[in-house]
């Protein structure tokens, strides 16, 4: 039996082993994708099973399992295997492995589904790209999962907020056979499987190949860092960015590839090579620096550039104890692809360069560094980068994509009890801004878009939470071509918020306004007596009676219409935009 369980179908197009390249990760670059005569009967016969749509997540993984970035895997874990990941970070037959891989699903789904059942595996146009055959399903113990993979159970931790509100409850095992790669129409020269990158670095002459990793748009130091690794390695350099799922708060990977065009020409012409990674991050910090660097192994490199932190979360309180760079130096001789360590760097205005930190605390410098949030309040309020920080090119790029807050798209997010005044405080917003005349300005009303959006739901917390993501949505949509989106629903829900939050944020601001008027008002005011009804049991499930409202711990801005009229609270709203720079002063 294969490592990752079920069995191994063989290793079709194995790389030569005569190549200079790196072997594969566990010795064959693995191609689950069915020759075309296959792939077609399969698509014919695709009306008797099961279909499955991935989100982008399950679709980015489907991807690098299909074309063998994620080799010795030929299918999706069952439980035995990621037990073993999980403890041992290997998988049953021994082989090195960092995290576990399964197809997730919901409980509904997973209770119609029978081991040998087969599952049309369909991207988001519904065009089927694989057929997954079920081997096992089981219900993972999620807070076991977060602890091993990522040291604590806190949803404050993003990656493992995403395993707890992003996951199916469910679990699914089985192997694998694909009828096509995902589609790609952007960027469509830059999209390489491991044998297309393999055969494009034989083509070039290329032996050793330095994999440098970014979510992020790629300044000076990051820009140095690379080349002087390069040197050290005699290498050249192949710039592999994540543009699957990334951190919270890197920009698209449209915007970024842009900028990683502008970069190039600050490296060695002829010497330096750009492909885009469909990688969905896990933010498991040590654990996946290792999974990177077999993934990149796979690719042909033969060295990989890591930090002190890299694919940690964003929030630095969880931090592991042991660096990513000593987990991949622990197991360094179970892996072909080597190893360089950076340290982290600041800028000396001295002498005019980057030092590693160590060197300019032992001479009491502490050098200049500007953190990534600053460095986007900066581009946002029009205020003069360093010189020292990024190139002008890329700059330009990054100014497209944060302009100054005023021409930014905007999502006002009113959340609040029945009754509180969200509606209201709405209203008066949606006339201020549109008479302000900037940006085109959408009402999405909870009343409104029940009646035209969500009329077929109803009120249990799966119906709520549907119709807060359909509102997410519409909002998105009018945030990232530049308008302004005013949503008014109770959304009783901190996970839903923080899931809209999560979209919109790449593509505009969002401003979560808690009103938060006490119960007894809101009760009081009742216009609907929805609260009467509720409090005799005529309406189930009412929120602030019978079903919670869980109050945002950290919104943009809170208001108690209590103790203000709705035009003075209102105007308390604009006043917050104007100094937050969201209006434009002049």
């Amino acid at each position: 039996m294969h490592d990752n369980h079920p069995p191994d179908p063989g290793c079709a197009g194995a790389a030569s082993r005569a190549s200079p390249l790196p072997h594969p990760h566990g010795g064959c670059l693995v191609d689950l994708v069915l020759p075309p005569e296959e792939a077609e009967a399969l698509k014919r016969d695709a009306g008797r099973f099961l279909s499955l749509t991935l989100n982008y997540r399950q679709l980015c993984d489907l991807e690098l399992l299909m074309n063998g970035a994620f080799s010795p895997l030929t299918g999706y874990m069952d439980e035995a295997a990621c037990e073993s990941v999980m403890e041992r970070m290997q998988l049953p037959g021994g082989t090195l492995w960092p995290l576990p891989l399964t197809l997730d699903v919901d409980q509904d789904f997973a209770d119609r589904l029978r081991p040998g059942d087969e599952i049309a595996l369909r991207d988001q146009e519904g065009f089927m790209v694989a057929v997954f055959t079920l081997a096992q399903k089981w219900r993972p113990d999620r807070r076991r999962e977060a602890e091993r993979l990522y040291g604590t159970t806190s949803t404050e931790h993003a990656g493992v907020r995403r395993l707890v509100s992003e996951t199916g409850e469910v679990y699914l095992a089985g192997g694998i056979r694909g009828t096509r790669l995902p589609d790609h129409y952007t960027f469509e020269r830059l999209w390489h499987t491991p044998r297309q990158l393999r055969e494009e670095l034989r083509r070039r002459g290329w032996l050793r190949v330095l994999a440098v990793h970014s979510s992020q748009p790629i300044h000076r130091l990051h820009r140095d860092l690379a080349l002087n690794a390069a040197k050290a390695a005699r290498a050249h350099i192949l710039l592999h960015p994540t543009v699957g799922i990334t951190k919270p708060g890197d920009p698209h990977h449209y915007a970024r590839v842009h900028c990683y065009q502008k970069v190039l020409d600050h490296f060695p012409q002829h010497l330096t090579m750009l492909s885009l990674l469909p990688l969905s991050m896990r933010l498991a910090g040590p654990r996946e620096a290792l999974l990177h660097a077999i993934v990149n192994q796979n690719y042909g490199c033969s060295h990989i550039m890591i930090g002190p932190y890299f694919a940690s979360p964003p929030e630095r309180g969880f931090y592991p104890d042991y660096s990513a760079q000593e987990l991949v130096a622990r197991h360094q001789e179970r892996l072909e692809i080597l190893l360089i360590a950076t340290e982290l760097h600041r800028y000396s205005p001295q002498r005019g360069c980057y030092l590693p930190l160590s060197e300019l605390e032992a001479q009491g410098e502490k050098g200049e560094y500007l953190k990534g949030a600053l460095f986007r309040q900066m581009l946002q309020q029009g205020k003069v980068v360093p010189d020292w920080y990024s190139f002008p090119e890329v700059l330009d790029e990054l100014k497209r994509i944060y302009p100054p807050r005023h021409k930014q798209g905007l999502t006002l997010f009113f959340t609040g009890l029945s009754g509180s005044g969200k509606s209201t405080l709405a209203r008066i917003l949606e006339a201020k801004l549109v008479e302000e005349g900037s940006r085109p300005v959408t009402l999405l009303d909870g009343d409104v878009v029940r009646l035209n959006l969500s009329s077929e739901l109803g009120f249990s917390r799966e119906h709520r939470d549907l119709n807060i993501r359909r509102i997410g949505f519409v909002a998105n949509e009018i945030t990232k071509n530049g308008g302004i989106a005013i949503c008014a629903p109770i959304a009783p829900y901190a996970e839903t918020r923080r899931a809209v939050r999560q979209l919109i944020e790449p593509h505009g601001a969002f401003i979560e306004i808690h009103v938060s008027t006490p119960l007894e008002v809101c009760e009081a005011r009742d216009r609907k007596g929805l609260y009467a009804k509720a409090r005799k049991g005529i309406i189930p499930a009412f929120t602030g009676i019978s079903d919670p409202y869980e109050e945002p711990q950290r919104p943009e801005f809170r208001i108690d219409t209590a103790g203000h009229g709705p035009m003075e609270a209102a105007q308390e709203i604009l006043l917050y935009l104007l100094a937050e720079g969201y209006l434009n002063g002049h």
